[in-house]
């Protein structure tokens, strides 16, 4: 018999179908590529909207004639045909669970492996043109991902969308979760079925890849946002890479694993010569001499090899300045004697008024003086100030150049001693308003 397909019914290869003139009860369609599926759970219901007409099956190529509604129709590929006109191919599955599906897992250090087994055939069908149809069954699966929420690691949902099949990759599992793997649940809720799904527990002694996530926290120096003579002071506990901050600089390092982790290494790389090596979970290291330096962890155990992460630290160079004028009248304006300073390891100030009296000491950089003395405030005009401090980059052995006096005004250290500072000079006091 030659079948006449009727193109305005059906464009074949459109990848678009027109409406199907038929009518289904209980049943829900999918579109395969170019191909209609019904799905069934119960009888098999199927009225042409042509009245009574013929029915084609594509496997037998049996033709029923005259009538209008097939009950508890066959699987299978059909068309209809009233005279000229003829259908778009339909194909016809009774829906049915597989009821011997067992999931289990196998973890990896990249990847995690999912073996189903059981029936996970895709439903294959017969087209007009003898080629084979296949639709694979969808599934998801759902399991719990480690993620970092800037404190600590979290189960954070995740979802991989596929068909069923008797492998699956997922990605490396950091951490015990369960998995769940729920099958044709677009069709079970179409034909108002519950959901099915296997789910197993992957156990924390079956988990092996490794992660870490590298956090670094400054001894601050003050308050963030307080108004300081240090500068590049450590005011924010999370360093930033790349940033110089002022020395010594004290850093607390967590390596923050995942549950799998069992060694450590720490790396400490001044520039490039490495300094410290450590195995703890974390550590604590102060940096003294200027630079920048590299400091990296690697987390590892018995079967998975290293998971590493590495932050940068800057130390400046020391740096120390002295002004000339302060105005001790409490507008919050320059009201005391500072020096403006970075990376010191050493300092002492004196301050002398104009008969050689000592008015003012102190070994603090951080600290300044207000202007009094013995607690009334200091006659306005010059007074004399002697400073001598050690930089960070000072060599070791350094050693101040001759002793610090009133009597001494002359003791700037030679410029090329690097980290040396020993200054004097006069600091005017105003007070104004």
């Amino acid at each position: 018999m030659t079948l006449l397909l009727a193109l305005p019914m059906w464009r074949a290869g459109s990848g678009c179908l027109w409406a199907l003139p038929i009518e289904c009860t209980g049943a829900t369609q999918v579109v395969n590529g170019n191909d209609t599926l019904f799905f069934f759970s119960g009888s098999i219901d199927i009225t042409s909207k042509w009245g009574d007409v013929d029915w084609h099956s594509i496997e037998t190529g049996e033709v029923e004639t005259n009538i209008e509604t097939q009950y508890n129709l066959d699987e299978g590929g059909y068309y209809i045909q009233k005279g000229s006109m003829v259908s778009a191919p339909f194909y016809v599955f009774h829906y049915t669970a597989p009821t011997d599906l067992v999931l289990s897992a196998e973890t990896e250090c990249g990847s995690t492996i999912l073996h189903l087994k059981g029936d996970t055939k895709p439903y294959i069908y017969t087209r007009l043109d003898g080629t084979q149809g296949s639709y694979a069954r969808a599934c998801s699966i759902d399991y719990n991902a480690l993620a970092w929420n800037t404190e600590e690691w979290v189960d954070s949902a995740a979802t991989v969308a596929s068909t069923l099949r008797p492998v699956f990759m997922l990605p490396a599992l950091y951490g015990p979760t369960p998995i769940k793997l729920c099958y044709d649940q677009t069709v079970r809720e179409a034909l108002g079925m519950d959901s099915a799904c296997v789910e197993i527990d992957v156990p924390i002694d079956s988990i092996k890849a490794v992660k870490m996530q590298l956090m670094s926290l400054a001894t601050t120096r003050g308050k963030e946002g307080e108004k300081s003579n240090e500068r590049n002071r450590p005011t924010s506990q999370e360093l930033i890479a790349s940033s110089e901050y002022s020395g010594p600089l004290e850093v607390a390092f967590y390596s923050n694993p995942t549950p799998a982790a069992q060694f450590y290494k720490w790396s400490i790389y001044h520039s490039t010569e490495l300094i410290v090596t450590r195995n703890d979970k974390d550590i604590r290291y102060t940096f003294s001499e200027p630079g920048s330096y590299r400091v990296v962890c690697a987390v590892n155990n018995a079967t998975c090899a290293s998971d590493s992460m590495e932050v940068t630290v800057a130390v400046a160079e020391s740096y120390l300045a002295v002004p000339n004028v302060f105005t001790p009248n409490g507008d919050g304006k320059n009201d005391e004697f500072r020096v403006a300073y970075r990376s010191l390891r050493d300092f002492h100030i004196w301050v002398y008024n104009r008969w050689g009296k000592l008015v003012y000491e102190s070994t603090d950089p951080a600290k300044g003086w207000d202007g009094n003395i013995n607690g009334r405030p200091a006659a306005e005009g010059a007074y004399f100030y002697v400073v001598r401090a050690m930089g960070t980059d000072a060599a070791k052995n350094a050693s101040f150049m001759m002793k610090a006096s009133y009597n001494k005004k002359k003791l700037n250290a030679d410029e090329s001693v690097l980290g040396i500072y020993q200054m004097s000079g006069d600091i005017n006091l105003l007070r104004g308003k």
